[in-house]
C-alpha cells in the first residue's frame, strides 16, 4: 500500500513538467500561430530581433491566463509571422501590485 502512494505521489510531482512546442514564427501565417496557442494553451515561439535579425528572441506565449504562474496574468503582445508584421498573441507577465490601474 506505501508503494502505491509513493508512486502517485511522485506521479502528481512530475506531471507538471510536460513538454512545450517550439515553433519559429515566421514559418507559420498568424491563423496557424493562434491556432497552435489555443490548440496546446502554451508554447514557445522563436523569430528575429527587429533590430538586429541575427538574434534569435522567444518567449512563452499562453491561451488566456490559467497557463500562467500565480503572479502572472496573460498580457496582449504581438509577434511577426510569415504574413503579418504584428500577429496578435498574450504572454505570461509579473503582476505589478504597485500599479494603480484606477489612476492610469
Amino acid at each position: 500500500m506505501k508503494l502505491v502512494a509513493l508512486t502517485i505521489a511522485l506521479a502528481a510531482v512530475a506531471a507538471p513538467a510536460q513538454a512545450i512546442s517550439r515553433y519559429n514564427s515566421l514559418d507559420m501565417s498568424c491563423a496557424q500561430v493562434q491556432s497552435a496557442v489555443a490548440r496546446e494553451g502554451a508554447v514557445i515561439l522563436r523569430y528575429p530581433s527587429k533590430r538586429k535579425p541575427s538574434l534569435t528572441l522567444y518567449d512563452r506565449y499562453v491561451e488566456h491566463g490559467g497557463f500562467c504562474a500565480v503572479g502572472e496574468y496573460a498580457a496582449n503582445d504581438w509577434i511577426p509571422t510569415a504574413d503579418k508584421a504584428q500577429c496578435f498573441v498574450r504572454a505570461c507577465k509579473p503582476v505589478n501590485y504597485d500599479d494603480d490601474v484606477l489612476f492610469n
